[in-house]
């Protein structure tokens, strides 16, 4: 049966867990220059719907370094974008390439081609979930604090695929999660009620914060939500992460963004350019923590031992 990764659900807890150390030895291996290409003359196939540039770039690094070849695709480039059905260029795709990612919009996009792919399936953003931030995230937060597990993150803003991940992580990974959005911004109901006692929910940034050792945001409008910015910019004006937010959570406590961030909006440059600020190799990791993606669905043995230069 192929596996997917389209929500960090679809792993096993032990299962993550291994894919974080894996990440971190990979890490260690790059950084003294072991040359290790256990996908040598595999391809991965990149459908992008939405633009980006961590992903693209970590993706088509990885499979560089794996010695692996990786095809970009935007909607100029593939009959999706021209209204051929998902299924079909799922079928068709699946066939020439050895695995593939998709970052779009609608959730079921990813699903339905994975559905029908012969490969393994990425979800490389969705309207509803960023799973593969979330490995990166985890991967941070081990190198700098250890386990997660236990601990309490807080997340401020809007209740989107960023915070449904985080909700899922909470599950996966153990920790608790502090939830503050602004009214009518909150994560949908049944990814909340699936995390049960892992998740508290409020209307308050400063109930969020205290006590936290993580404190995690995102910006206040995604993609697609352009129209909206000057209503959110107004609704969420409270919720800016900055120095008297940091102040509440625990004193060693991490502050982590995806990225891109506005700065002066959802965080202030203060907190983003501080010294407990983990954004850049939150950033970095999202290379390392995707290779370990990649040779974990392609079933590659890990157990290979790399040349150095």
């Amino acid at each position: 049966m192929v596996k997917h990764f389209l929500t960090l659900l679809d792993f096993e807890a032990h299962v993550l867990d291994q894919l974080i150390d894996r990440a971190i030895e990979l890490k260690q291996m790059q950084q003294r220059g072991a040359i290790y290409e256990p996908l040598k003359n595999k391809v991965l196939g990149m459908i992008f719907d939405k633009s980006s540039t961590r992903t693209r770039v970590s993706f088509e690094t990885g499979m560089v370094q794996f010695g692996g070849h990786a095809i970009f695709l935007s909607p100029r480039d593939t009959q999706l974008g021209r209204g051929e059905p998902v299924q079909d260029s799922a079928r068709v795709l699946s066939r020439m390439v050895d695995i593939i990612l998709i970052r779009t919009f609608a959730h079921d996009t990813v699903q339905r081609f994975a559905e029908y792919s012969r490969v393994p399936v990425i979800n490389a953003l969705t309207d509803l979930y960023h799973p593969c931030q979330l490995l990166a995230d985890m991967q941070t937060f081990r190198e700098h604090r250890g386990a997660i597990k236990g601990k309490t993150v807080a997340w401020i803003g809007d209740g989107n695929n960023m915070c449904h991940s985080y909700i899922n992580a909470a599950r996966q990974f153990d920790f608790q999660l502090q939830i503050a959005t602004p009214p009518g911004y909150e994560p949908e109901p049944e990814i909340v009620a699936a995390a049960g006692d892992r998740i508290t929910l409020s209307n308050d940034p400063e109930t969020a914060a205290r006590g936290a050792d993580l404190i995690t945001t995102d910006v206040w409008a995604s993609m697609g939500q352009e129209e909206e910015q000057e209503l959110r910019m107004q609704q969420f004006a409270a919720f800016q992460v900055n120095t008297e937010l940091m102040s509440l959570a625990n004193k060693d406590a991490l502050f982590m963004h995806c990225l891109p961030a506005h700065r002066g909006e959802e965080v202030t440059t203060e907190i983003i350019d501080a010294p407990n600020s983990v954004v850049w190799e939150e950033a970095e990791n999202r290379l390392h923590s995707q290779k370990a993606l990649l040779e974990h669905l392609l079933a590659v043995p890990t157990e290979l031992e790399p040349q150095l230069r």
